[in-house]
């Protein structure tokens, strides 16, 4: 029998192949099947000479890398979840969001001083209107400018002087060993993430298991039970079953619950990477012991030019069927706390189609909180603030 192959596509860059190479040694290590990574040039790796939100359009970086999926030619994407916008072509799926490392942004200075220290007039390097805007409202005195590149090219221009300072994501540079660069971890307090910064997606064809469960939950018919016969069975994409099936065990709940709600909060915006809309929810032990969890989502939408900040924090208790918990937390690196460590339910972290619709109604808890957040903050203002870009 001829051993299977998952086709992994993927950016080029650097960290794009660093985190691809990360799941295929993951896939390797829990099944028998081989793997293999295929380059795929996206819209916006082809587009370097000018500021990225000028292009306008959503998918920039994964539009190209969707439609092979699409067309078979590769069995799942690996992307950076920042990078994607609110909303998936039909017929994909997130498949699984392993583990989050550190979601917030951090200041590389070249003379390492923080962002309060810096001189008024500093230039600092940024490629995101999100980061742009709320630098501005923190500290108006400073200059952004628009810089393009991949790491190892910012950081090669802050070193030869175009910049005082750059800002960047803190995962990438874990990710690639440069965490010793870092001046300063920047928290939602002064900097609220990108929606699903510092998670990885999976992206796949979405299987029958998957698209009956959500069809189910998003009419609340919860008491369905999903029972797949050897004759049913026959009828999939028996490669489609199996990748969804070796996804499942990459999904990491204690993850995915808030990156749900942040692409809830994304899509209501109708909104993509590239305009000044900020999301960022973490999880808390709820008042039940082993019943609830607490989802506190933070939202906000700035002017270009961050003179004016619409921002709300919504705190919603998901109840959780379980009877056994356990302890899971990011992975951060060490002086920096994030989330308190989250008691969750072991069978919830299990993902398999023998609990699909328990994961899918927690989800949808959490994407409704998203959603009321986000009709939070148009109601205030935002809407005005997000047509005036368009304009």
């Amino acid at each position: 029998m001829t051993k299977q192959i998952i086709k992994i596509g993927t950016r080029g860059s650097q960290l794009a192949l660093w985190q691809a190479n990360w799941v295929k040694s993951q896939i390797e290590r829990i099944s028998n099947v081989q793997t293999e990574i295929i380059k795929i040039k996206t819209t916006g790796d082809q587009i370097t000479d000018r500021p990225l939100s000028m292009v306008g359009g959503k998918g920039l970086f994964v539009k190209e890398i969707e439609q092979q999926l699409l067309d078979r030619d590769i069995d799942i994407a690996v992307h950076s979840m920042k990078d994607m916008p609110g909303e998936l072509p039909e017929g994909l799926t997130v498949g699984a969001i392993p583990v989050r490392a550190n979601p917030f942004d951090v200041l590389i200075s070249r003379d390492n001083i923080p962002l309060d220290a810096l001189p008024a007039g500093a230039r600092i390097g940024t490629s995101s209107l999100r980061r742009a805007s709320q630098l501005k409202h923190a500290r108006p005195d400073i200059t952004t400018l628009s810089i393009r590149g991949n790491l190892d090219t910012r950081l090669r221009k802050l070193d030869t002087g175009e910049y005082d300072a750059i800002i960047l994501a803190a995962a990438g540079l874990v990710r690639l060993g440069m965490a010793d660069r870092i001046t300063e971890y920047l928290d939602e307090d002064l900097m609220v993430p990108a929606v699903g910064q510092g998670a990885l997606c999976i992206e796949s064809r979405q299987s029958l298991v998957q698209s009956v469960c959500k069809n189910h939950i998003e009419s609340d018919q919860h008491d369905v039970n999903i029972l797949l016969n050897q004759d049913v069975q026959t009828s999939l994409n028996q490669h489609d079953v199996l990748i969804s099936q070796i996804l499942a065990k990459l999904d990491d709940i204690s993850s995915r619950i808030p990156v749900e709600a942040e692409r809830a909060f994304l899509k209501r915006m109708e909104g993509s990477c590239h305009i000044p809309v900020a999301c960022f929810g973490k999880l808390r032990n709820g008042e039940n012991a082993g019943g609830s969890i607490l989802l506190v989502l933070t939202g906000l939408v700035a002017s270009e030019d961050g003179t004016r900040v619409i921002r709300e924090t919504m705190t919603a208790q998901l109840k959780i069927p379980a009877t056994e918990t356990v302890t899971a937390q990011l992975e951060i690196p060490d002086g920096m706390t994030v989330n308190a460590p989250l008691k969750i339910p072991a069978n919830s972290l299990n993902i398999s189609a023998k609990e699909p619709l328990h994961i899918e109604s927690i989800s949808k808890a959490a994407r409704k909180t998203g959603i009321e957040l986000a009709e939070t903050l148009l109601a205030k203002g935002a809407k005005q603030i997000l047509q005036n870009l368009k304009n």
